[in-house]
């Protein structure tokens, strides 16, 4: 990538100068800790402009505080590549410099040659910034809504509002995402108050849990035709222990959600936890999901019973606020609520039912529901063990294809010091089997999937406007009209006094 940069750079007379060196004895030239970032920003002349190359995850808080200093343009630029999600960390990247007010531009590329790159790159040379194609995004019309679709969103709104929802967030801030984290002042305007609560918490609690406990998880799901993917080796294989671990997580996360009276949770997992405990995907999963193992205190009571306790994968607040309120919302007007985030990994152009489309790889580490997934649910489901690279303790997935059907697409996000909420709708579409699988291995074979298509929304635009890693999707089933589905539910933000945008079609 890097080469490529400079290439395209010198193409136009200028060249790179790399603001830290490449270090031999960690054998890589990443900027890996916050630290690191402060010191090299030390050396970067704060009026020069400054490129940010993302070819990978990363973690934005080690690169924030001097990117919130430097005077000069930034321009973000990530790779379009499924194994090396650049896209993905830009994105979260993105997102906590807006929310923490910094003025950027934002370009990626597949090989830094296409002449929407090099246009781009030349109109940011020359004037220090770049300006999209934004036309897809439009405020949200409030006043064009039915008077009864507007009553169902009023009345959620003022509940919420009045009644209180407690949102548990196991450990606030999870992997340099800035932007997932809501301010106090904004989220309580909702209704919404945190219950702060610590991982260490849920593993003591884990302990807690019986063996006999954990098995029953384990059979139900067993009953419902989910399959596992055991082995012996615990290093670099699901062993059916690490599976019973996280049934126990499951567990110790349902009845501390009860003891704090908790509507929605968050579990951070991936500081903390990994080094303790099996992967908290399993987990994430299960809870997503209305129909799900059953749950009890030591007196035989069953809790949450017959609902989904929402769960907002890598502790993301705002994904919070839009997961809760979508499964209650969804209920409201008779459809299946079950929805999750999922990251913006990667996409291609496919001829889907005889036109060209741009289809989204939508993929997270295992927080999506069954239900969501074609072969009949928990039928369809697997569970994979997470890559040992970043999965140490092991823990498996809930991993499946999504089903074909009409979706609604939201981001809550921050900006200018207000909530904002980006919202459209689509479809999720079916590839063929050989496509799927292609995909997969490009990406994280472990992990569900879903294969979105956005109405109205092309590919640049969706990055140059979206201000996440993440996006929530729910589907709309059935007769129900999923235009109509969406402007409730942003009635109801706007109810709610989050600003918002419609975008596309």
């Amino acid at each position: 990538m890097e080469e490529d940069l400079a290439a395209a750079l010198r193409n136009y007379s200028w060249e790179i100068k790399r603001a830290h060196a490449y270090n031999e004895e960690k054998g890589h030239g990443f900027i890996d800790y916050q630290h690191i970032g402060i010191k090299i920003f030390r050396e970067i002349d704060k009026m020069r402009p400054l490129i940010v190359a993302e070819s990978v995850w990363q973690y934005s808080h080690h690169v924030l505080a001097g990117l919130i200093s430097h005077k000069g343009p930034i321009l973000v630029v990530a790779n379009w590549d499924g194994t090396y999600p650049g896209l993905v960390g830009a994105l979260n990247l993105t997102g906590s410099l807006t929310k923490a007010g910094v003025k950027y531009s934002f370009l990626w590329s597949k090989d830094f040659d296409d002449p929407f790159f090099t246009a781009k790159l030349n109109e940011w040379l020359d004037t220090g910034k770049v300006i999209h194609d934004l036309s897809h995004v439009n405020p949200f019309a409030i006043n064009n809504v039915e008077e009864r679709d507007l009553i169902i969103a009023e009345k959620l709104a003022t509940r919420i509002k009045d009644d209180k929802v407690i949102m548990g967030v196991f450990d606030e801030g999870c992997m340099g995402m800035f932007n997932a984290i809501v301010p106090d002042d904004l989220i309580q305007a909702l209704g919404i108050y945190k219950e702060r609560l610590s991982q260490s918490t849920l593993y003591a609690t884990m302990q807690t849990v019986s063996d006999a406990e954990a098995n029953a998880v384990l059979d139900w799901m067993l009953q419902k035709g989910m399959k596992f993917v055991w082995g012996t080796d615990p290093v670099n294989e699901l062993t059916k222990e690490q599976t019973l671990e996280q049934c126990k997580m499951y567990i110790a996360a349902v009845r501390l959600a009860d003891e704090f009276g908790c509507d929605t949770i968050g579990i951070q997992y991936q500081q903390g936890l990994k080094e303790l405990t099996a992967a908290s995907d399993l987990a994430e999963g299960l809870l997503n999901n209305t129909d799900r193992p059953p749950v009890f205190t030591g007196k035989g009571k069953e809790l949450y019973p017959k609902v989904a306790l929402p769960h907002f994968n890598e502790v993301d607040e705002c994904a919070g606020i839009d997961g809760y309120v979508t499964y209650h919302l969804w209920r409201e007007l008779g459809l299946n609520g079950d929805n999750t985030l999922h990251d913006l990994r990667y996409g291609e152009t496919f001829t889907i039912d005889g036109k060209e489309e741009f289809v989204w790889v939508f993929l997270i580490s295992g927080a999506a529901p069954a239900s969501h997934f074609k072969g009949g649910g928990y039928a369809g489901a697997v569970s994979m063990r997470q890559p040992p690279m970043f999965f140490g303790k092991g823990g498996g997935t809930l991993r499946g294809v999504s089903r074909p059907g009409k979706i609604v697409w939201s981001r809550v996000y921050i900006e200018n010091d207000k909530l904002w909420c980006d919202i459209g709708t689509g479809r999720c579409v079916e590839l063929p089997d050989a496509e799927v699988d292609r995909l997969w291995k490009l990406t994280d074979p472990q992990w569900p999937v879903m294969h979105g298509v956005l109405d109205g929304v092309s590919r640049d635009q969706m990055m140059a406007k979206h201000k996440a890693n993440h996006i929530q999707v729910v589907y709309v089933d059935g007769d129900y009209e999923v235009r109509k589905a969406a402007e409730i539910k942003a009635a109801t933000f706007v109810n709610l006094g989050i600003n918002v945008n419609f975008c596309g079609i």
